[in-house]
């Protein structure tokens, strides 16, 4: 298959941003976009948060323009819907009749990282269109570029059905939460119906194998996440597991960066804890469901907006976490509580099982057709 620079293949536009002080240049009928108002899952773009008028002068992007991010972040990319213009945080990519746009943006989408690598600059990277106008890609015949457009359309289409069915099983359960508690008047302070504390605060050496020293960046929307996990020598596991053994049942919860997002434990835990938090339960009258539930609710997230400290990242105090005041249902409640999300925690694997599975899928569609 013949290999081409996008250059041969597209019009490489850069974006531009009219004049702030010119009330004349906007509230127009042009649309203007930047990259702030794309996310992961951007693939078609229409309406845009400003709009600018005829007098700016600026050239419009076609429909159909792909729209890649070259600064702030660098990557992402979705296709324009309808004509627009954009800031100077784009490089904008016409077609032309030699390549398929949806086929362009499944190519661009996959590089996210080698992109990344071609950023230039000491005070923030960026892809300049020369860069853009060099990067290579696969050039197979046009009706073949549709075909993989439309392989890649469905495998992604399936990831985020089932990325949405995830997120709507989490509202299900903070919705029963609210229902069964939010009228709940007894408190108690959490410090004081469970044992409340934190992993080490040192900066043990790491070695190359050995116990995993489990920090914020590990625990990740809930789940324990150990591909860039740094290792400690047994003793030094042993030291920090006098203070802070984590036992299945446990919740351990970050308390720097990305607040939140507690995971109980349940499997049998070889890892030691920095700067997360450590929940657990010896007395009958709390359950470690109950508890991860109003952690994962809107409940905390307010309490983090009052309490975190830190002025270039959050931070929650030990003191904070244990005197947060929570309601203080009956048992019998919380256990009722316990059984409908232990129903819905079994859905949510199914799902993450197939998810994994689909990513798996698309990754090897992504490595047979643009290497």
């Amino acid at each position: 298959m013949q290999t081409v620079k996008l250059g041969d293949i597209c019009t490489i536009v850069s974006g531009t941003t009219p004049n702030t002080n010119d009330a004349s240049l906007w509230d127009g009928d042009i649309k203007w976009i930047t990259p702030a108002e794309l996310n992961d899952d951007s693939y078609f773009i229409n309406d845009t948060e400003r709009h600018i008028s005829q007098s700016t002068g600026l050239k419009i992007m076609p429909k159909g323009t792909v729209l890649l991010s070259s600064r702030a972040p660098i990557g992402k990319v979705a296709i324009a819907q309808t004509e627009r213009c954009c800031n100077q945080g784009f490089k904008n990519l016409i077609c032309s009749e030699h390549i398929h746009n949806k086929y362009l943006y499944r190519f661009l989408k996959g590089k996210t990282k080698y992109l990344n690598s071609l950023g230039r600059g000491a005070t923030f990277k960026e892809i300049s269109k020369n860069i853009v106008e060099n990067i290579e890609i696969p050039l197979p015949p046009l009706i073949e570029q549709h075909y993989i457009a439309s392989v890649f359309d469905k495998v992604a289409s399936i990831i985020i059905q089932r990325k949405q069915q995830l997120a709507q099983l989490d509202l299900l359960v903070k919705s029963q939460f609210v229902e069964m508690f939010g009228d709940i008047t007894n408190k108690a302070k959490l410090g004081d119906v469970c044992d409340v504390r934190d992993g080490t605060h040192d900066s043990p050496k790491y070695v190359d194998s050995g116990y995993p020293l489990v920090t914020s960046n590990n625990v990740v929307k809930g789940y324990l996440d150990l591909s860039n996990v740094n290792y400690i020598t047994e003793n030094v596991y042993l030291a920090i597991c006098k203070r802070s053994k984590v036992n299945i049942g446990d919740i351990i919860m970050p308390m720097i960066g990305t607040i939140g997002k507690p995971l109980i434990i349940d499997i049998e835990p070889n890892f030691a804890i920095k700067n997360v938090a450590l929940i657990k339960f010896s007395k009958t009258d709390i359950s470690n469901i109950f508890v991860h539930a109003l952690l994962s609710s809107n409940f905390l997230e307010e309490v983090i907006e009052r309490k975190s400290k830190g002025i270039t990242q959050k931070f929650l105090a030990l003191g904070d976490i244990r005197n947060l005041e929570i309601p203080l249902p009956p048992l019998a409640m919380q256990n009722r509580f316990a059984e409908f999300a232990k129903i819905a925690d079994k859905s949510k694997f199914e799902i993450q099982q197939g998810l994994k599975k689909l990513e798996l899928q698309y990754s090897a569609l992504m490595q047979q057709y643009f290497g």
